[in-house]
């Protein structure tokens, strides 16, 4: 990005401008040294600022300006004067823009030096995640965490602007707000001037960008932060970003066409990736559940599961009849590619299946004259057959079978085929494969708690044709729900919602919460469907996961400026930490005691730490 600025002090250009046709020119270069070289009395510095690297030569017979070189270290910040010139033939870099000139120094101000740095910036090596995120404003200047940040904001520049010309309004929502359940822990702020009454920071803008709808705007969105007080895992924050919009008078279609035009868009124009087809598919949920056993699908690549319930049933196999007999379902995956496989191979495989629950994996490989298992003389010729013919097997081939309840069946298929994708290199990782999954069952029944909850939130339209079941049977109700994947990674979520108050009372009932309650934890939004809400619905997709997915990391930290650990802690500000007890006592706030006398726990005790 050209700065020609001829009276900025410190510089006229930035390090990525100068090209051949600069040759003459007189400038001024402003950054951070990034190497330094000493070669048979010239000194080289590689100068760098955010656009780039210029090289800068400093001659013996300048005294002055050469001697203050001779001080120079990496990160040192500097700015230079001097003559673009060409390079001389043979000493051309072709990796860098500026690569066929440099600059000749003939002034030289250190503007400020720099402590030698507690890790390299000018080399890509691998450094300790606690140091780097405490010296996160260092870890930002290394080129390929500066690459990752830039291209986060041409992304929400494209979201922005792709927005802006379709009609959208850019709304902020409130920070500080009251405490709602979406699914995980709020995180609470005491008010001072309400004592014993708290704030909540947003889970989500989920009621604020309903009742924009209220208001009339129609068509809203919003870069948004939301802050959950939930576990950490790789693709987990306290707080992320994602990109809040929502729509009056609208279909689930429009907005489906809606959000699958903006990331073609940021896809193609702003990446080297490439989309596995276009328009996306779209798979039901119970598809999605059928085929791949998740409703987060890779489609990059097949081993899709198939149901062989029924010829399982009737072998004499009594783990297979036993599963279909209570209710479960059998189901298998082929592999071709994997050769003999070892004893300790096929533990390993067994023991992928069962970290999704099932309790063994069935295996068989095909051979000419039928099929080899420690199981195969429990089926006959004819149901090794039909099991063969079901998964599409050839000879060679492996074939995996679970059988358990349905959610233990697809989980622990799922992973196997996720663990046969990474294995033998199956999906192409500059490809996305995009897809929508909709028509979600509203609600699911809750194990543990033995109840009844919203499978998404309960602000959800069910589908017109399913309304009466709320009464008669609500685990049947299909909601208006859909959500974005690529590669096995949600990238959004949304839904049609409820824009009637009764309707939304019932919804409440099946879940539990009566009128009264209901009237006390969403007052606001009840009364608000009660001038006339126009039918609405939205989306929200998340920013740090589409980052993640671009970039090619499994780790949300890595496309964040400012995460926090794994174990949620702020390294470089040092928070959360202790506050002191006249702040405690402005909030009339009294922490307990421990035995031994100290307040809280030990700040110094970071659970976690060193697991990031």
């Amino acid at each position: 990005m050209p700065l020609q600025d001829k009276s900025n002090p410190y510089r006229t250009h930035s390090t990525d401008e100068l090209r051949k046709d600069n040759a003459g020119e007189e400038v001024r270069l402003a950054g951070w040294v990034h190497r330094r070289r000493d070669h048979g009395g010239l000194i080289f510095i590689d100068l760098r600022d955010r656009w780039g690297i210029t090289q800068v030569t400093f001659h013996p017979e300048r005294g002055g300006v050469f001697s203050s070189a001779e001080r120079l270290r990496p990160e040192w910040s500097i700015s230079v004067e001097g003559e673009v010139v060409r390079r001389p033939e043979g000493n051309e870099n072709p990796d860098l823009p500026t690569g066929a000139i440099e600059v000749e120094a003939t002034r030289l101000e250190i503007l400020n030096p720099s402590e030698t740095p507690p890790f390299e910036i000018e080399r890509d090596r691998p450094v300790d995640e606690t140091l780097r995120l405490k010296y996160r404003y260092l870890d930002l200047r290394r080129e390929r965490m500066r690459d990752k940040i830039l291209l986060r904001h041409r992304v929400v520049k494209h979201m922005r602007d792709y927005l802006d010309d379709r009609g959208f309004v850019e709304i902020e929502t409130p920070i500080l707000t009251a405490s709602t359940p979406e699914g995980a822990r709020d995180y609470l702020v005491p008010a001072r001037l309400y004592p014993g009454q708290f704030y909540a920071l947003p889970q989500s803008p989920q009621q604020f960008k309903q009742l924009l709808m209220v208001a009339g705007f129609e068509r809203y969105f919003q870069i948004a932060r939301a802050l959950r007080d939930e576990d950490q895992r790789g693709d987990r924050q306290p707080e992320h970003t994602q990109l809040d919009l929502e729509m009056s008078y609208t279909t689930q279609d429009e907005v489906l066409e809606l959000v699958e035009g903006l990331y073609t868009g940021i896809v193609e124009r702003l990446t080297q990736k490439r989309l596995l087809t276009k328009p996306f598919p779209r798979l039901t949920y119970t598809e999605a559940m059928n085929r791949f056993g998740t409703d987060k699908p890779d489609i990059r690549f097949g081993l899709e599961l198939s149901d062989v319930s029924q010829p399982a049933a009737d072998s004499e196999f009594k783990v297979f009849e036993g599963a279909v007999a209570s209710g479960g379902s059998v189901r298998g995956i082929a592999v071709g590619g994997l050769g003999d496989l070892t004893r300790r191979e096929l533990d390993e495989l067994t023991a992928v299946a069962t970290s999704g629950g099932a309790k063994g994996l069935a295996h068989f490989q095909v051979q000419p004259d039928g099929l080899k298992s420690p199981v195969a003389k429990l089926f006959s010729r004819a149901e090794q057959d039909t099991l063969r013919a079901a998964l599409g097997a050839e000879e060679g081939d492996w074939m995996f079978f679970v059988a358990d309840k349905n959610p233990v069946v697809f989980e622990s298929l799922s992973r196997l085929r996720l663990h046969f994708r990474d294995r033998l290199g199956l999906a192409d990782p500059d490809v996305l494969g995009m897809s929508w999954v909709t028509d979600f069952p509203l609600f699911e029944w809750n194990e543990d708690e033995g109840c009844i909850e919203p499978m998404h939130h309960m602000f959800t339209m069910p589908r017109e044709e399913d309304l009466p079941l709320l009464d008669s049977d609500p685990l049947q109700v299909i909601g208006q729900l859909y959500d974005l994947v690529a590669n096995g990674t949600e990238l959004a979520s949304g839904s049609m919602r409820i824009h009637n108050p009764d309707l939304q009372q019932k919804v409440f009932d099946v879940i539990g919460i009566g009128p009264e309650e209901a009237h006390n934890r969403f007052g606001t939004i009840l009364t608000a469907f009660r001038y006339g809400a126009p039918p609405h619905g939205g989306i929200a997709p998340g920013v740090d996961r589409l980052l993640m997915l671009l970039t090619d990391e499994p780790n949300i930290r890595e496309v964040m400026a400012f995460p926090k650990t794994q174990a949620a802690r702020d390294e470089m500000m040092d928070a959360p930490g202790p506050i002191s007890d006249e702040q405690l006592k402005e909030l009339n706030i009294s922490l307990r005691r421990g035995p031994g006398g100290e307040r809280g726990s030990d700040p110094a005790a970071r659970p976690g730490e060193g697991n990031n």
